[in-house]
């Protein structure tokens, strides 16, 4: 009895698992990011569509730093990498985030750390425009690490981002 009790379980465990997966709200505002490849949590059509209340939602990080583009420092707000590779299930080696001009990235999922990158959705409080590196930029605390301050971090900090997919 036992043994079928535990079978059981484990079946209804498994089971359960792909509607938590799938467990992602859709969205009801402007998509202004979409994550498509090798992830497990979506909602339309087997990509993550996120609005900006969506990624507000998220747990949120926020760190000042100067940048490259930037005079003085600046509060960047948005949910970081890390986060967001955890939420969705992201598999695979790699990012490829694009902008929405088509200018993409190939961002190492091994940037996907605590302490490391965000998705920035707001600059100084204030919500990012596409005519200010907006609606989204993935930022990096490059004041926190000497070895976020390098041509190759620097490349990697794409804004007026709207896809990511993760790939291989």
């Amino acid at each position: 009895m036992l043994r079928h009790l535990t079978h059981a379980t484990a079946v209804l465990a498994l089971g359960a698992m792909p509607l938590f997966a799938q467990d992602l709200a859709v969205p009801q505002g402007d998509v202004i990011l979409t994550v498509s490849g090798q992830i497990e949590s979506t909602n339309i059509n087997g990509t993550a569509q996120f609005d900006l209340q969506m990624l507000q939602d998220l747990d949120g990080t926020e760190f000042q730093t100067s940048t490259i583009w930037t005079e003085g420092t600046h509060i960047f707000q948005g949910v970081s990498l890390k986060v967001l590779v955890e939420r969705l299930g992201i598999t695979g080696e790699s990012l490829l985030a694009t902008a929405i001009n088509d200018y993409s990235v190939d961002i190492p999922l091994t940037d996907a750390v605590e302490g490391g990158p965000m998705v920035a959705y707001k600059i100084d409080g204030e919500t990012m425009s596409v005519r200010d590196k907006g609606p989204l930029w993935l930022v990096y605390p490059y004041d926190d690490k000497a070895d976020y301050r390098s041509e190759v971090i620097y490349s990697r900090s794409i804004w007026q981002l709207d896809r990511i997919e993760a790939v291989d």
